[in-house]
């Protein structure tokens, strides 16, 4: 997420507190989902389906909260 850009990202992190959370959440529930996905993680179908489903709105929730920053500066 947010390739090609991350020294802005860098900004955003240290400069916004929910942006800097969210992000951190997103990269962990993105390397549980590639764990489970491999096998090596664990996990019932039904708590990878809802741990996608929270990766995708992190996501989602990022992206508006990069574009508000992006049309900024």
């Amino acid at each position: 997420m947010f390739e090609n850009q991350q020294k802005d990202v860098e900004v955003l992190i240290k400069s916004d507190v929910e942006f800097r959370t969210l992000y951190q959440r997103h990269k962990e529930l993105d390397g549980k989902v590639r764990d489970a996905e491999l096998g090596v993680l664990p996990m019932d179908d039904t708590t990878l389906h809802n741990m996608k489903k929270e990766k995708l709105r992190a996501k989602d929730k990022l992206t508006i909260m990069w574009e508000r920053y992006q049309a900024v500066h």
